[in-house]
């Protein structure tokens, strides 16, 4: 089975002071174990990326590019990347007409256009309803793992 990892998991795998952290990281060791393929897409990295270096002031992590470029290294290193092309562009046009979306959940839909253009269905997530509407998608959360 091949997984999404969804930003704020990746976000909270990091954060050993969050709650979720301890259930992230048992979660993405048993993926692991289990010899699961982990794949994240750019999205998710962009969205790391501006959650983790934004000010702390400003709903960020305030972290350094030094130490925020370690961790996706170290992303990198366990993840597969995929990348959106003209059928995942395709798919989010569909999506996004079929199921109504509007506002900030164009984001999500263009993760599962990214999924279903790569014949990814499971994405772990803390928010595992925002992903339950769609299709052939199924969302789980660190603890259904």
């Amino acid at each position: 089975m091949a997984c999404l990892i969804d930003t704020g998991v990746l976000l909270r795998a990091f954060d050993a002071t969050c709650p979720e952290y301890r259930s992230i990281r048992q979660a993405l060791r048993a993926l692991w174990a289990r010899q699961e393929r982990l794949i994240v897409a750019v999205q998710n990295l962009a969205e790391f990326w501006n959650v983790s270096t934004r000010p702390v002031d400003k709903n960020g992590y305030g972290l350094s590019v030094e130490r925020v470029s370690r961790r996706l290294i170290r992303i990198e290193q366990v993840c597969d990347v995929v990348t959106e092309d003209d059928d995942s562009f395709a798919a989010w046009k569909r999506l996004i007409v079929t199921y109504s979306v509007s506002g900030v959940a164009v984001h999500d839909a263009r993760l599962v256009a990214v999924m279903l253009a790569h014949g990814i269905s499971t994405i772990v997530t803390l928010n595992a309803q925002d992903f339950r509407r769609y299709n052939g998608i199924t969302a789980i959360t660190p603890d259904e793992v």
